[in-house]
Order: C-alpha cells, then sequence, then structure tokens
C-alpha cells in the first residue's frame, strides 16, 4: 500500500455536497476517514483517493469532477514541500526542488521535466507508479490541473502551459477542456502533462533564501534520499509514519517498492529488523521527550503510534524499570 496526505482531497466534502451528493458514504467506500480530508499530518491510501474522485464524479453526474476538484486546491496542499518551492531563488530550482522532495507529499506519484536540447519548450510529465490501477481518468484530470496551478503561483502572472496532454479519451466535451485550460489540449496521448515555453525556467523569484534553507532542512530530515542505504530510508519511514498510527513491515515496504519478504530479509543481513528499529526509535524519541520536554503522556503515546496511553507505560518499565512519570523525574533530577 502506498499512501498520499489527506491535502490531497482538500475540498472533496465540499464539492460533493454543493453537487447535491453525500460525501460520508463514499468516502467511506473508499477507506477513506472523514477526519483525514484536509489534514496536512493525516496520510490517506494512494488508491483510496483514486476510488473517491472517481466515486465522486460518477455520484455527482459531473463529468468535470476532477477539475471543479482542483480549483478547490493550490499548492498548500503540498506542505512544506510547497513552501520549499515557493521561497526558491529560482524557478528551476522551485520546480527541482519539489520533484526532489514529492515523495514526502507521496510516494506513489512522481513529477519530472523534461528539457530536450534544442527544443524552445520544457515538458512536464505526471506518473502514477503503481501497478494494476482502476480507471483513473479524473484524479489524472485533477492532478494536472493542480500542478498547473501550482506552477502558474511559482512562475507568477503570464505562465500558460502551450499545450495539455491526457492518456484517455475526453470524458467531457472536448471545448470545455480548452476553455478550461487556455490551450489545446490533446487525448490518448503517450504521456499525462503539459508543454511550456523553456524560457519560463529563466524566471527569478522574489527572495526568501532564509527560509527556503530551513525548508529543505527539513525535508530533508523527512525523506529518504533515493540512493540512501537501507537503514536510513527505513528509519527515515518509521519516523514519518509512525504518528499515522498505521505503520506496517507492508507500508514501508511498498513506500520503498519491494516486497515485504525482501526487506525483512536484507534488515536481517543488516543485523536487525522492522520490529526493532521501530522499538529503538520509540525508546529514544520516549527517552528524549520525557528528559527535555514536558509533552503530555497521552500525547506522547499519539506520537509514537500507540492506541493507549497504557501501552507507552509498559514499554517504559520494559526499557527503564520504571513508569513514564516515575522515569522522567529521574532523568531530571540527574540533570
Amino acid at each position: 500500500m502506498s499512501l498520499i496526505r489527506g491535502t490531497s482531497l482538500q475540498g472533496y466534502p465540499e464539492l460533493v455536497s454543493a453537487l447535491g451528493a453525500d460525501p460520508d458514504p463514499l468516502l467511506r467506500a473508499a477507506g477513506v476517514p472523514r477526519r483525514a480530508v484536509g489534514d496536512p499530518g493525516a496520510f490517506i491510501p494512494y488508491r483510496g483517493l483514486i476510488a473517491a474522485v472517481e466515486s465522486g464524479a460518477e455520484a455527482t453526474g459531473a463529468q468535470d469532477f476532477g477539475r471543479r476538484l482542483a480549483l478547490r486546491q493550490g499548492i498548500e496542499i503540498l506542505g512544506p514541500v510547497g513552501l520549499a518551492a515557493l521561497t526558491a531563488p529560482t524557478a528551476v530550482e522551485a520546480l527541482e526542488t519539489m520533484g526532489q522532495y514529492f515523495a514526502t507529499y507521496s510516494p506513489a506519484i512522481r513529477a519530472t521535466i523534461d528539457i530536450r536540447r534544442g527544443s524552445p519548450y520544457a515538458r512536464y510529465e505526471f506518473q502514477i507508479v503503481l501497478p494494476r490501477l482502476p480507471p483513473h481518468q479524473q484524479l489524472l484530470e485533477l492532478s494536472l490541473s493542480v500542478a498547473l496551478r501550482i506552477y502558474g503561483l511559482i512562475l507568477g502572472p503570464g505562465f500558460k502551459a502551450v499545450s495539455v496532454h491526457f492518456p484517455h479519451e475526453a470524458v467531457a466535451p472536448e471545448g470545455e477542456y480548452r476553455d478550461y485550460f487556455d490551450c489545446p489540449v490533446r487525448f490518448a496521448e503517450p504521456f499525462c502533462g503539459f508543454r511550456f515555453r523553456r524560457a519560463e525556467l529563466k524566471r527569478h523569484l522574489p527572495s526568501h533564501t532564509a527560509v527556503h534553507d530551513v525548508v529543505r532542512d527539513y525535508l530533508r530530515s523527512i525523506a529518504p534520499p533515493a540512493d540512501a542505504p537501507l537503514l536510513t530510508a527505513v528509519r527515515t519511514l518509521i519516523r514519518r509514519l509512525l504518528p499515522t498510527g498505521g505503520l506496517t513491515l507492508e507500508l514501508v515496504a511498498g513506500q520503498l517498492s519491494i516486497h515485504p519478504r525482501t526487506l525483512q530479509r536484507q534488515l536481517a543481513a543488516e543485523g536487525t529488523s522492522f520490529e526493532s528499529l521501530v522499538d529503538d526509535y520509540r525508546r529514544e524519541e520516549t527517552e528524549r521527550c520525557l528528559r527535555d520536554t514536558d509533552v503530555p503522556l497521552g500525547q506522547l503515546a499519539g506520537f509514537l503510534g500507540y492506541s493507549e496511553q497504557s501501552v507507552l507505560s509498559r514499554a517504559c518499565r520494559r526499557w527503564f524499570g520504571a513508569s513514564p512519570t516515575t522515569y522522567r523525574r529521574r532523568v531530571r533530577a540527574e540533570a
């Protein structure tokens, strides 16, 4: 299973309701908790996103459902990735930053820019890197529409696609697409994306270098580099996904695009296991928080992915031979 931030469905309940349908049964059928919709700290299954968007179009009868939903979303749905892009000094660095850290929004998707020598145009391509997907035309239209809105925000007034390309046939009258995108739209194409003038990449953006550097540092801490060693990548994903309460070996393996048994074998070859890495991280974070912060124990338990505070208490007795409260008093007295 692969995940995406809950902001990917920002505006969904409101749009479905405005079009005369009830969003709650659609979300339940898609396996998406209502509380996760629009929440930047929540993650939902990527296939659940597909199901919600496609069923939203069917339930409301809106052939342009994906494009309508895009009008309710912007760069804010990307969280820190969007902020890093907005504070980059140049258009090229802004777009490179988004591509480099897109996995913090969802590892299920890839966005690339192809710049061919001698061509006056650059090509943006959107891909879903999951196998055996159900029909997802509305999701592609949503994703590409949001991408164009984000590019327009980053590159500033005057940005416009030269052409838009979808791999599926038109699901609405073709004239509506041209009116929406304000450029030629082509269907049954070999890629999903858009072309734009290469000269757009030469734009310099308002300088927010200090903010950009801080956000980049944060992104590095939560996103494993593509060439990161296995243990580094697994530890990074544990830190990022544990607070969601849904951390499993299968989920981490899916994020790394390897089979769970293969991940188990590779970790064993490194002299450890997934369970040991999770336990080590929980112990380190518990020790740090009890020593250096006044965070309530219930909140700490949730941050560590425990369902109840009592589970944290049992773990503390196993790690430290004392309850969390007793251990907090002890380490502070020793400081």
